[in-house]
């Protein structure tokens, strides 16, 4: 992304003192949260899918999109970062996205059907993309050189205990206030921290220069990635491929792909900077990259679906279960990069990457009588895995480019690992459903007493009709706890590989200045 990441970064023409006292705690402060508030928003509608579904009269598979709409709008709105920053200013930029987020947040709380909730989703992403990089940067700025490890620190704890908060907080509100107030929490932060941060910050705005962007290239992105993502949404309702719609955005999305390929490596300013895939090692990495989190996404999505439709756990049950993946996350992460910097990365990533293949193998393992310790201990438990393969791939990563690539890498990098979580999610929930009918239909099939269960049922005292539906519903969730468990035990395998494709990634030469890739 060559445009996303280079120019956010530019200092100010006065180069004004950072700031200090109280000032400088508060504006820090201000910043994280409204990092924490972008990234909350990509998990804590996980819990709440069932309950939008339900509400809005919707099938579960069309509450997911919920979720794909605002990662990949905020996907899309990466690459404009850097041409915004240097077009309007950083500050400026910063604090329209933040009170943008505020209003689309509005939108979504208030939508009264699922059309209307998808266009704010998708609003409210491209307002939340420029927000994690423009925060990293202004904390870089108004923080002193001797204090801006401590910036990083407070840009990273929040960074990772977002994720965390989002399925934890979104159960506990969806349950006691309904689901729109999943949205509705964001509307203080955004707001206040927009106007102070403009306010107190408008002395570090960065100089504007009427910057070229890639039109073309925007436009392709656009076409393509718009195209796949509803293709994956739409696909099962309308029987895929038997679909001339379906058919329809399959090409497009194709064909968008390929003159996107040619435009951006062919123009002088690309949107996307491709030409950094001639680097193996980081060609291979973000194989990986692709590959493990679109396989960690997929069940973390799956995950509170399943508690909730197959266990009958609340919103607030399933959020407590997912977010317990955070915690020993926020414990191992400064274990994981100094090992990752003394030691060969590509050891650290295989540990952390067979850590989760493990964990998610034995969560293969579930049966529908399992209680909340039995399934939260294991959830628990891959959090260790994490920070040992999503930091050190990206020190290899950044690692195989150039030093005046790293910004653009770290931006494709993103866009990268946001649109693998996106497509994930479409795919893994539509294989849910698909798996759990073909399940069904074999477990009917292969009951010989069937008929003979149902009768039981009715000389118990049971109406026939209530009978037939209370041995349809366990046939149901017998299917569903199968079709569970063979995604789970699909997304062990591919981490397996991904473990292995490890040993394939190359050292990096020399410390990364990951200052730099912000």
């Amino acid at each position: 992304m060559s445009g996303a990441t280079t120019t956010a970064g530019n200092l100010p023409a006065s180069e004004p003192k950072p700031l200090t006292g109280i000032t400088l705690w508060l504006c820090g402060i201000l910043l994280a949260l409204a990092n924490f508030v972008a990234i909350l928003d990509v998990s804590i509608a996980n819990v709440s899918v069932p309950n939008i579904a339900g509400a809005l009269g919707v099938s579960t598979s069309q509450g997911t999109w919920v979720i794909t709409s605002y990662a990949v709008a905020e996907a899309i709105a990466v690459p404009l970062t850097g041409w915004l920053a240097a077009r309007f200013g950083t500050v400026r930029v910063f604090s329209t996205a933040l009170i943008g987020f505020a209003f689309t947040s509005l939108m979504c709380g208030l939508a009264p059907n699922l059309d209307v909730l998808i266009l704010g989703r998708v609003l409210q992403g491209l307002c939340g993309g420029p927000l994690m990089p423009l925060a990293q940067t202004l904390l870089l700025t108004i923080f002193p050189p001797k204090l801006r490890p401590v910036a990083m620190s407070i840009w990273a704890i929040t960074t990772l205990t977002a994720p965390i908060a989002g399925p934890v907080l979104g159960g506990t509100l969806c349950d006691n206030f309904g689901w729109g107030s999943i949205f509705l929490v964001n509307i203080p932060i955004a707001l206040g921290a927009g106007f102070l941060v403009w306010r107190v910050l408008s002395r570090y705005e960065t100089k504007t220069v009427r910057a070229r962007i890639d039109y073309i290239g925007l436009a392709l992105l656009i076409l393509w990635v718009g195209a796949l993502q509803l293709m994956l949404d739409l696909g099962k309702e309308n029987e895929w491929f038997s679909s001339p719609l379906i058919i329809g955005l399959a090409l497009v999305a194709f064909l968008g792909f390929v003159a996107f390929v040619i435009w951006e490596l062919t123009d002088e300013n690309p949107i996307v900077d491709l030409r950094i895939f001639r680097h193996p090692g980081f060609s291979l990495a973000m194989v990986c990259m692709a590959l493990m989190i679109g396989s960690f996404f997929a069940i973390n999505v799956l995950g509170p679906l399943w508690m909730q439709g197959n266990l009958g756990w609340t919103a607030t049950w399933a959020g407590n279960a997912t977010g317990a993946i955070g915690i020993l996350a926020i414990f191992a992460a400064p274990i994981a990069a100094q090992l990752a910097a003394r030691y060969d990365p590509r050891k650290i990533i295989f540990f952390g990457v067979m850590w989760l293949a493990f964990i998610t193998f034995m969560r293969g393992q579930a049966t529908t009588d399992m209680s909340f310790m039995s399934i939260t201990v294991w959830i628990f438990l891959a959090g260790a895995g994490m920070p040992f393969f999503f930091m050190p791939l990206i020190q290899v990563s950044m690692g195989s480019v150039l030093p005046r690539e790293v910004a653009s890498a770290a931006g494709l990098q993103n866009f990268i690992r946001t649109m693998a979580g996106a497509v994930a999610t479409s795919f893994v929930t539509t294989a849910w459903e698909n798996s759990a009918n073909a399940s069904h239909a074999e477990i009917v099939n292969h009951l010989p007493n069937a008929e003979a269960a149902v009768q039981t049922m009715t000389q118990q005292g049971l109406p026939h009709e209530v009978a037939l539906e209370s041995f349809n519903r366990m046939v149901e969730g017998q299917a569903l706890m199968i079709a569970t468990n063979e995604i789970f035990i699909g997304a062990a395998v591919v981490f397996a590989l991904c473990a292995c494709l490890a040993w394939t990634l190359p050292r990096p030469k020399g410390p990364v200045d990951m200052g730099s890739a912000h």
